[in-house]
């Protein structure tokens, strides 16, 4: 059985789309086609191409789609404010898209510490 494996480093589209959370809210499937749009409006999106003409993604590439969904999704932008984010200082970028995650971070872990005072609660008053 000749079972060829891609490096680990890579992914598909589909485990992509996944990590990305591009899920269509209408049926729940994967929406790998954004990510395909996405190759054609930034030049910064190079996907690998391997056995039969699939695509697969690096690390660094993820983390620019990563940034790209961020800046369009959450921010509102463009796809023209995006390239040129993209295209001036990727560094500010990095500082706004990992400080938010920080956020994000922080807020979940106060969100844990309210359930688990309230769960607590629940089982003194029970």
């Amino acid at each position: 059985m000749n079972n060829i494996k891609v490096d680990s480093k890579y992914k598909t589209i589909g485990q992509v789309a996944k990590i990305l959370n591009l899920i269509n809210k209408k049926n729940g499937s994967l929406s790998t086609h954004t990510i395909r749009f996405w190759e054609k409006e930034f030049e910064q999106i190079k996907p690998s191409i391997f056995y039969g003409k699939r695509r697969y993604y690096d690390e660094k590439t993820i983390n620019i789609l990563k940034k790209i969904k961020y800046l369009l999704k959450d921010k509102g932008m463009t796809i023209n404010g995006v390239k040129k984010s993209l295209n001036s200082d990727i560094s500010d970028i990095d500082v706004l898209y990992n400080n938010t995650i920080k956020q994000k971070n922080i807020i979940k872990s106060k969100i844990r510490n309210i359930k688990n005072i309230l769960t607590e609660i629940k089982k003194k008053n029970g």
